[in-house]
């Protein structure tokens, strides 16, 4: 069975952009590079990935390109503009004549204003994907969920996978308002989510049993043809490792049919994303 990472990074310390990441982090503070990938990849069956931004630069997203240029693996490449400047559009049409690229990705998580994805000056980029069949991975967090539907409505054919599943507060057990808040994305719209990130939402007991609440809720509103799987390595590496993740996936959709595993494994992603794989 075809598996494809539709969600994992890489970076270089000595670039100097990741504002995010401090010595404090410990474990992911150095570099993370292909080749530390490669084994972890073919130790769990998975061919491809969706390499995704983790800095605020263009420079970040042209270095990741050069690496799938160099790199078998990394069939595409999801950056980041800004999206506020006068020249966003022009640079977003600038990436997408790299193959590779994919669409784009604001860090909305590290935004104070909750409802900035709204503004109005965002409007001529939002479009420009939908013209040009780009994607937007929606980084957010439960506060987000009620702007992201106002979003999604406001651009029905804007083409948005929400990632990490929003992170639910799944360490402190407060849950209920993002159930309901995604079960109305979910719903109400055509977005897809990724089956991803959980495990450093959990705090310190990120077991499957404690995991399975959120993942069985996701499936329930996104279906299999929506919910796509992947690892968020490096991060993942706070509160786990690539091996264990991929075993709780494989533990989580083997209830599943043949057809809807593939679908979560690789399927959604290889559409979504437009890979070829």
């Amino acid at each position: 069975m075809l598996r494809i990472d539709a969600h994992q990074h890489f970076w270089q310390l000595s670039r100097g952009d990741y504002d995010w990441l401090g010595p404090e982090l410990e474990v992911l503070y150095r570099d993370y590079l292909p080749a530390q990938l490669q084994p972890l990849l073919a130790a769990a069956g998975v061919s491809k990935t969706v390499l995704v931004q983790a800095a605020e630069s263009v420079e970040e997203t042209e270095f990741m390109l050069r690496l799938a240029d160099d790199t078998d693996f990394i069939a595409g490449v999801v950056g980041w503009v800004d999206m506020e400047s006068e020249d966003a559009v022009s640079t977003l049409d600038r990436l997408a004549r790299h193959s590779a690229f994919k669409g784009i990705r604001p860090m909305i998580q590290d935004i104070a204003d909750t409802r900035w994805m709204l503004k109005p000056e965002l409007e001529p980029v939002f479009t420009a994907l939908i013209e040009r069949g780009l994607t937007f991975d929606a980084l957010v967090t439960p506060r987000h969920l009620e702007p992201l539907l106002v979003l999604l409505r406001r651009y029905p054919d804007l083409k948005v996978v929400i990632d990490h599943g929003a992170k639910p507060e799944i360490a402190t057990g407060r849950t209920t308002e993002w159930a309901g808040d995604i079960a109305r994305i979910a719903s109400e719209t055509s977005a897809c989510c990724k089956l991803s990130g959980l495990m450093t939402e959990a705090g310190d007991n990120p077991g499957f049993e404690i995991l399975m609440p959120c993942m069985e809720h996701l499936l329930a509103c996104f279906g299999a043809h929506r919910l796509m799987w992947g690892s968020d390595w490096p991060v993942l590496e706070l509160a786990g490792n690539y091996p264990q993740w991929r075993a709780f996936a494989e533990r989580f959709v083997a209830p599943l049919t043949e057809v809807q595993q593939q679908a979560i494994w690789a399927g959604n992603a290889e559409r979504f994303y437009r890979l070829q794989v």
